[in-house]
């Protein structure tokens, strides 16, 4: 066994529940499931009820962060349609000056090209990060699942990879004349991540993200009409996620685990009615560290900057520096973590993971000066 410290971990996609479905998650709960899962600051996303489309949804989301008492820290995103409705922009401006970390209507893509180009336009006068949730609906109409057998065998509507490709490509030829930092979401498909890496050849301002479940499983794992293994984007195949990991080795991809709270009530009803969404905030770092150390070979230190590095580059100027190394992630190596939904710090239970075991074991949080005192600072 042995334990090993790094600059703190960011995860810049979760989902808490309040304001709207607080049975699901609190920024509190969420927070205490970040620290049990060593993760030393989250941006959660605005997609709650009503979304955080104004400053002062934006101060109350901070406001209700500071009260808690968790060492975890935290910034809010802020919605750039109002009302996540793809019709209006929001007020980006205030936004920004409100604190921010980012633009995004996370859980909804913004079809309308004209009005993406002028939030584009708008972000990147401002020196701010757009990120999209790249799933187009017309392409995807209506599917809930990538092609599979168990979706042949259960007459699932399919969600093709296409949807995915669409969106990215279309945003990437934004970007192309904005300038704007554009930042894809939850990148799930061999052709997504292909864009990508075309992009960044080509010199464009773009980043994207990979979950812990898109590395992990593939569409061919799901062992029954189970919605604890339904979100949106869907597990891809095998080759999509061989292509996933690697590009986290490559460092074109971070990590990000779109931490999706629900309560058992819109989780039970298969497939085809469940809400999208997995929690993964307290199993992230064990799933990460068994797909890309243990199995890709991925160094430890290029595995932490996936986490710590490269999540602060989308970040509003303040709130990158407000999350740069003021906290250290601690991990130990050799040591059984078991899967046990049951103790999670987390509200909701949604998660496929149950029962699996991983060879690293999250410890917590520690203040950057208590590491430099026992001489382990890296």
């Amino acid at each position: 066994m042995a334990t090993l410290d790094f600059d703190g971990f960011i995860d810049v996609h979760v989902h808490f529940r309040d304001p709207g479905v607080p049975e699901a998650e609190t920024t509190a709960s969420g927070l205490a499931a970040a620290e049990r899962g060593a993760v030393a600051a989250v941006v959660a996303m605005p997609n709650t009820s009503p979304a955080i489309d104004t400053p002062e949804a934006v101060a109350a989301q901070l406001e209700r962060a500071r009260r808690c008492p968790s060492a975890t820290l935290f910034a809010a995103s802020a919605a750039m349609t109002r009302g996540r409705a793809g019709r209006e922009a929001t007020d980006l401006e205030a936004l920004a000056e409100a604190g921010a970390a980012f633009f995004t209507d996370d859980g909804s893509y913004v079809e309308d090209s004209r009005l993406m180009e002028e939030i584009m336009r708008r972000a990147a006068a401002l020196g701010m990060c757009v990120c999209q949730h790249a799933m187009d609906p017309a392409v995807q109409a209506g599917g809930v699942i990538r092609d599979c057998a168990l979706a042949r065998r259960l007459g699932l509507a399919v969600i093709p990879p296409e949807a995915e490709t669409a969106a990215i490509r279309r945003d990437l030829s934004i970007c192309r004349v904005t300038g704007c930092r554009l930042h894809i979401q939850h990148i799930s498909t061999a052709g997504g991540v292909e864009l990508v890496r075309e992009a960044r050849k080509e010199g464009l301002p773009v980043t994207a993200e990979a979950t812990p479940h898109h590395l992990l499983l593939s569409c061919d794992d799901i062992p029954s009409d189970d919605a604890n293994w339904k979100m949106a984007p869907p597990l891809g195949n095998r080759e999509d996620r061989c292509e996933l990991r690697r590009a986290v080795k490559e460092g074109l991809l971070m990590f990000a685990t779109d931490h999706a709270p629900h309560p058992a009530r819109t989780k039970s009803r298969g497939f085809a009615e469940s809400a999208n969404g997995i929690i993964g905030l307290e199993t992230a770092v064990p799933v990460t560290w068994a797909v890309m150390v243990e199995e890709e070979s991925m160094s430890p230190e290029a595995w932490a900057r996936a986490w710590s590095e490269m999540p602060l580059a989308i970040l509003s100027p303040a709130v990158r520096a407000r999350f740069a190394s003021r906290l250290r992630t601690v991990v130990e190596t050799d040591s059984e973590f078991t899967v046990d939904p049951g103790e999670f710090a987390s509200r909701s239970r949604n998660c496929p993971y149950g029962g699996m075991k991983f060879d690293l074991r999250p410890v917590g949080l520690a203040p950057l000066n208590a590491i430099e005192k026992e001489g382990r600072s890296r």
